[in-house]
């Protein structure tokens, strides 16, 4: 048993001062949760990252691609609405080392070799071990904090995300191009070995986690049904928005560094380097809606504009610069509007994850993220095949035509944060 494991709960306010000993470990654990998420991506970035090798390799079509990048996705929703319900139950913490575990044996088989049928079964694997990443990261990152300091921590593990794609492509690419695919396999199962080590020695739950057998016994009204919390205009606008964002992370893991190679003309290297663009324009995106949303929260302005309005005017600026792709000539001109419409549109994570947390009652948070990230990440299941389906159709320029859609889902998106997102409102409904 650790030392965080014996130390008492927190009964303060959540506006109380917290000991510095206990503010160190919050962000040593956050620290750690920014790099989970890293490995997390650096995973889901090697297919895409190796489209082109991987296709003459095994002598699959874009659409055979594509359903095998779907195949990712197949348990990734299931997993995540089942463990997001066990992470009220069970602790966050070894939640993540198992997962982080299983992470590295679902890369073996695909590592040792084997055709199109091992990676669909690695990636399905894979795909169920890291379903529920996302969300119980955020809950155990949460689980730090009182609500109006959650927005950098969220942002931070969100950030995760960005990081591992801008550190991981250009090192994953130079593996691919001078070892193989299979090889890059390998780095990311090390990697995510490595993690599991430092988390079992340092990783630990926070204060402001409730201890739901303890909440139950003094407020009975504590633990609302589940219906009650997915059916609020809230829950069900920030889902909507959120699934919209994950489109534009599906397609650019698995789809953008074909484009910027063979729809846009730049060299394999040049592509490895590019792809960074829409994930930095992601995460100053991110941080900037952070501070903002905080700076806003602080001053007394409500969640329905300082989270709701602000995401959404996030995914309205990516679905401008999505649907004006056609409109510009030049590979240069269409790259940069790529990077800001992938970059701004796939960086609304943070707002739902912390709109949902602020909405529902701690003993059902696990289970109302969790649910969510169900629910979104289904875009990944239908995106990577859909996709696939246009680059056979139309050629190269299927790619154009998958931004153009993008940019109307964005645009839908938008306007569900906008119109239905209210946690003040949806908190305050009596039970039912």
């Amino acid at each position: 048993m650790t030392a965080a494991d014996t130390t008492p709960r927190q009964t303060e306010p959540p506006t109380a001062d917290r000991d510095s000993g206990s503010r160190a470990r919050a962000w040593i654990v956050t620290g750690l949760l920014v790099v989970f998420m890293m490995v997390n991506f650096a995973d889901k970035s090697v297919l895409g990252l190796a489209a082109d090798e991987i296709r003459a390799d095994l002598g699959l079509s874009a659409t055979d691609f594509g359903l095998a990048n779907s195949a990712f996705f197949l348990l990734f929703s299931v997993a995540a609405g089942a463990v997001g319900l066990l992470a009220d139950r069970v602790r966050p913490k070894w939640l993540l080392l198992a997962m982080a575990l299983l992470w590295t044996i679902a890369q073996t088989p695909a590592a040792l070799g084997g055709g199109l049928a091992v990676l669909v079964g690695s990636r399905i694997l894979l795909g169920a071990a890291e379903g529920p990443a996302f969300p119980v990261a955020q809950q155990a990152a949460l689980s730090w904090f009182p609500n109006h300091r959650r927005n950098l921590p969220g942002a931070l593990v969100t950030f995760g995300v960005t990081l591992g794609v801008i550190t991981a492509a250009p090192g994953l690419t130079w593996v691919i191009h001078h070892h193989g695919w299979r090889a890059a396999l390998w780095v990311v199962a090390a990697a995510g070995a490595l993690w599991a080590v430092a988390w079992a020695v340092f990783g630990a739950d926070g204060t402001y986690r409730t201890d739901t057998a303890a909440t139950l016994s003094s407020e009975p009204t504590a633990k609302p049904a589940y219906r009650r919390v997915l059916g609020t205009r809230t829950w069900i606008g920030t889902t909507a928005a959120y699934f919209t964002s994950y489109w534009a992370v599906a397609l650019m893991v698995v789809w953008l560094p074909s484009y910027l190679r063979n729809g846009l003309g730049h060299s394999p290297d040049a592509a490895g380097r590019l792809i960074v663009l829409p994930w930095a324009v992601g995460a100053l995106a991110l941080l900037g809606q952070a501070a903002l949303t905080g700076w806003l929260m602080r001053r007394g302005v409500s969640s329905r504009w300082a989270r709701g309005r602000v995401g959404g005017g996030l995914l309205l600026l990516g679905a401008v610069s999505c649907l004006a792709v056609p409109l510009v000539d030049g590979a240069t001109a269409k790259t940069a509007l790529l990077a800001a419409g992938f970059g701004l549109g796939g960086s609304f994570a943070t707002v739902a994850v912390t709109t949902v947390a602020e909405l529902a009652p701690p003993a059902r948070r696990g289970g109302a993220l969790g649910t969510m990230n169900a629910a979104v990440t289904t875009a990944g299941l239908i995106a990577p095949a859909v996709v696939g389906s246009l680059v056979d159709s139309q050629g190269a320029a299927g790619y154009q035509t998958a931004v153009v859609l993008l940019g109307g889902l964005l645009l839908l998106g938008a306007v569900a944060a906008f119109t239905l997102i209210d946690p003040a409102r949806d908190a305050l409904r009596p039970n039912v």
